[in-house]
């Protein structure tokens, strides 16, 4: 007994010592590097070959009359080409650990009413989902609460730094559950459609009420009046007054267009819809109101059963091509880094694929205002972008250097740690032998 005791014992030490030892990431690496004999695909001004420079976190040039600096340290990259870092614009990163674990899990409060909750503070920058996302090329992304009609702000984060402010990368958005009312998929909904139509006219009722008592508090404020401190009517307030972006979560196409109208009788100045699942059936609308959208997944299956298959796949593109501003998203927490394999698909069916690059880089700098410093490679903005062996929507590609604001991240992740644990193992069971 006490020998199956001390085995067991050893066991469970050593599946410890190995998945912790899985979880070290080798340390980021500051200082000026130049990536010579390159593809360089800007996004935004063309692809161009030679070297591209980074220095003081930015990047310093670009093209074949780069002058390297003595000291810098070379990084071949013939036969690779460099990429701006890719952004998705919707996830639970850094706030969804475990799904078995409620001490793991920050992105939902209780109440249907807290705007004022920061996904930021929430954000937990020792993830280990993060290196996993990194390895794949994407850099940065919209972290997200769920869960009430307004659940909280959302926070823009790259993915590297020691806590929460390091990792801010100057975007937060109100999130707002635009009320929807459906047919339940199992069991007995004898509600009719008269019934469904005044359920949604309460819910709309309810947010207007809510939606006014936030221009109030804004008013009163602006007048130079008196007020207590309401954190919640501060957070709405300012959306109201357009200093902070509505992202408005709508995906049936009649509810599209009831948040549209909803939109323009409020005057609201920043708006994206997101998710946007039926976007497709209504993508001349969305185009003529001019809302920007963030649509995503894209490996997804179709919202309805007499739906083709490949909708999900297809929206983006069909939205695209109706002239609406698309962003994509994984909308995920564990599998953030399939987000080039969703732009990917994207593209099969029927996006442009430039567009489906712009979309998870400079388009979504822009939908998120920090295009100056993101979303693309352009002397002057931070040196946040990757190397690969080609195109990094397809499979096959691999990412072999990244960087974000200026540092060099190293591309170890548990994924990676274990492959490398595993691929050779000695001793192995034939030890002796």
């Amino acid at each position: 007994m006490k020998h199956i005791v001390k085995i067991s014992l050893t066991i469970c030490l050593s599946i410890s010592t190995l998945l912790i030892n899985a979880q070290v990431v080798g340390k980021s690496a500051r200082g000026t590097f130049a990536l010579t004999n390159a593809t360089i695909v800007t996004v935004t001004k063309g692809t161009v070959q030679g070297t591209l420079l980074i220095q003081d976190g930015k990047i310093a040039g670009i093209g074949t009359n780069v002058n390297v600096p003595t000291g810098a340290t070379t990084i071949d990259c013939s036969g690779k080409f460099i990429y701006p870092g890719l952004i998705d614009g919707g996830t639970q990163l850094g706030l969804n650990e475990v799904g078995s674990v409620s001490l793991t899990q920050d992105f939902n409060e209780i109440g249907d009413f807290t705007p004022q909750m920061q996904a930021l503070t929430a954000v937990n920058p020792n993830a280990s989902a993060i290196p996993v996302t990194r390895v794949e090329g994407v850099t940065t992304v919209l972290t997200q609460p769920s869960g009430g009609v307004f659940p909280g702000t959302a926070a823009l984060i790259n993915l590297v730094g020691y806590t929460p402010d390091q990792m801010y990368a100057g975007f937060k958005g109100l999130v707002l559950n635009f009320p929807e009312v459906r047919r339940r998929p199992f069991g007995n909904d004898t509600r009719t459609d008269e019934d469904l139509k005044k359920e949604e006219e309460k819910l709309i009722k309810q947010l207007n009420e809510i939606w006014d008592q936030g221009a109030l508090y804004a008013k009163i404020k602006a007048d130079g009046g008196q007020t207590e401190y309401n954190p919640e009517m501060e957070a709405v307030s300012a959306v109201v007054k357009g200093d902070m972006t509505l992202l408005l979560e709508v995906n049936r196409n009649n509810a599209i267009e009831s948040a549209i109208k909803w939109v323009q009788d409020r005057k609201i100045k920043k708006v994206v819809f997101t998710v946007v699942a039926e976007g497709w059936r209504v993508a001349d609308k969305i185009a003529a109101a001019n809302i920007p959208v963030i649509t995503g997944p894209v490996i997804a299956l179709p919202t309805r059963e007499s739906d083709r298959y490949d909708k999900a796949y297809a929206n983006a593109g069909l939205m695209q091509k109706a002239g609406v501003k698309v962003v994509l998203r994984t909308n995920d927490n564990e599998n953030v880094r399939n987000l080039p394999f969703n732009a990917g698909y994207a593209v099969a069916y029927g996006m442009d694929k430039d567009a489906a690059l712009k979309a998870v880089t400079i388009t979504a700098a822009e939908i998120f205002g920090v295009d100056k410093t993101l979303g693309s490679l352009e002397v002057g903005k931070s040196a946040t972008l990757f190397v690969s062996t080609g195109d990094p929507f397809e499979t096959k590609t691999k990412i072999t250097n990244l960087f974000i604001d200026g540092w060099n991240v190293a591309l170890e992740s548990r994924h990676t740690q274990l492959y490398e644990e595993f691929l050779d193992r000695k001793p192995g069971l034939n030890k002796g032998k």
